[in-house]
Parts: structure tokens; sequence; C-alpha cells
């Protein structure tokens, strides 16, 4: 069974994720203290403590849970010796691949996703902005009702989540007139989400230019496993094709259905994702309600998806 290891994105994160498996890991808290040092971020005490308000800002969000994911990651592999044929990462998660497949080393990655998290808050400063997730249309629905809506303000179809789950994002008035019509037009739901900006929409240009910048500084090498990219659904495994691939997914939609129908084009039927909660799971079994679906969030799930996946 051809399988593909999976990351969650921003929005997953809760108090108290992963603390289990740092705990347990020295090599791994050594890096989370080495990155308070370098950052001074305070990062292990937001992750252990809280506030939540401060676990969502973007910029401690990010490496929360990429550290959570790669955490996740490492010890499963420690008891069990997969290769997958695919990985692949929700926004954020992209760099969670990443780390995993070996393009980049978890302290740069770390690096980069904080970096890219203060630029994607920066790069709008001051523009009123929303994001809203609409339930019940297909996608080319949204699409078409956020064309429609455009005469009020800039709004971008800019989450492909699953074939009737869709995110919009961006100027609040753009926003507001599509989730309107969005509504006239029979969605299930619209829900509004807390975020600290447009993301994934030409508003936020700057942040990809300063990205692209920042990751000039790094060493992208050549993936271990295929990394199905947000930007195209289509894998790469050059380190430099898959950085330029990420300054341009920051201002462009995430293909995440495209995503998984190319993965299961390809013969893949099982899914581990890593991470905290169980979102993309939930979002793949929408997507293909064949797929065995497994999950790797605490220290206590190793047991039985390592049960799940030994032949």
């Amino acid at each position: 069974m051809k399988t593909a290891f999976v990351f969650p994105g921003q929005g997953a994160q809760y108090i108290g994720m992963g603390t289990d498996f740092i705990a347990q890991d020295t090599e791994l808290a050594q890096t989370l203290k080495d990155f308070d040092r370098e950052h001074g971020t305070g990062l292990w005490s937001i992750i252990h403590d809280g506030p939540e308000e401060a676990l969502k800002e973007t910029r401690f969000t990010q490496p929360a849970i990429l550290l959570h994911s790669i955490a996740a990651y490492s010890a499963l592999r420690c008891e069990l010796d997969l290769t997958p044929d695919f990985m692949a990462g929700h926004s954020l998660g992209e760099f969670s691949a990443l780390t995993a497949s070996g393009v980049l080393s978890l302290k740069d990655a770390l690096h980069i996703v904080h970096k890219r998290g203060e630029f994607m808050i920066k790069a709008n400063a001051g523009t009123p902005f929303a994001m809203a997730a609409i339930l019940g249309l297909t996608s080319a629905e949204v699409t078409e009702l956020c064309r429609e809506a455009e005469s009020a303000g800039l709004v971008r179809a800019v989450n492909f989540n699953t074939p009737v789950q869709t995110v919009i994002s961006g100027s609040q008035s753009g926003v507001e007139t599509a989730s309107e019509l969005a509504k006239a037009k029979g969605a299930k739901r619209v829900i509004p989400l807390v975020v600290g900006g447009p993301f994934h929409t030409p508003l936020i240009e700057a942040a990809s230019q300063w990205l692209k910048s920042e990751m000039e500084q790094f060493s992208f090498g050549t993936a271990a496993i295929p990394i199905v990219s947000n930007l195209d659904a289509l894998p790469a495994t050059d380190g430099d094709v898959i950085r330029s691939k990420l300054v341009q997914q920051i201002i462009s939609p995430v293909r995440w259905v495209d995503s998984i129908d190319y993965m299961q084009s390809q013969g893949v039927k099982r899914y581990v994702e890593f991470g905290p909660q169980k979102v993309l799971s939930g979002m793949i079994k929408n997507i293909d309600k064949e797929a065995e679906v497994l999950n790797v969030d605490k220290w206590d799930d190793i047991a039985a998806v390592k049960a799940a996946l030994l032949p």
C-alpha cells in the first residue's frame, strides 16, 4: 500500500501540544532552547503554559506547529522504519514536510517559519482584512462569488481544503461581501477566521519578497521523498525548485484537494498525519473516502499507529 506523510498548518495549535515528545527527546529540547535564546521568543513557555492568545500569534504558531510535527514524526521513525512514497503539508505544514524529507535542518526551518510569520503580519500592517471558511459550496462556486465580490474589495479563494470547504481571504470589505453572497447562494455555514493577515493573497506580496531574501541565506537540499507542493499539487525534490515554489506559495492558493487527488492518482491509499489534532485527517477523508488515515498527535498515538503500519 502506498503511503503519504502529511503535516498540518496554522489553526491546529493548542496549549501543551508536543510537550510529551519534547520531554523524552533531549536533542529536540535543546533545539528549542537554542531557538528561544537566538530569537528571544520564549516559545517553550508559550507552548507549555500559554496564554492561548500568544500561541495564536503567527510568529509563534508557525514554529510551534512545525516543532510538534517533527517531534511526532521523529518519535514514530524511532519505532518504525517506514519510508513513505510522498510527503505534503498544508501551507506552513509544507515546511514540516521539507524538514522531515531532509531539505532543511530543523534549526533552519524553525528560523525560516518564525520569520515567515513575522513577514505575513508585517506585510499587511494597517489594512483591514478578513478570512472566512465557506462550507457547502463547491470550489468553483466560491471562486465565482469571489469574482462577483471583487468590486467591494480584493477577495480570493485561497485554501481548497475539501470539495465543499474553501477558505476565502482578502480585504475586509471584499470578504464580507463574498460571505453574504455565499449565504445567498446556499452555503451551509460561513465561518469567520481569527487570523493575523489576508494570507495567500497578493495583499501580502511584500512578505513573499522578504521570505525570498531570507531563504536565500539557507541551504535547501534534495528531498529524500518527493514533496507535493501546495502551489501546483505536483511533486518536487530539487531544493532550488522547492524554494522558488515556497516564495509563490505565500501569496497563492493552497491546492490541498488537488494535492490529495494527485497522490491518489499515484496509488496512495494511506496517509499518516504528524502534528496537533486531526485537521488534515478530516479533510483527507472528505476528499478520498476510501483512504486509510492515521494520526500522530501525542506520544500515546505511537503504539496504535505502529501496529496499523506493521505488515
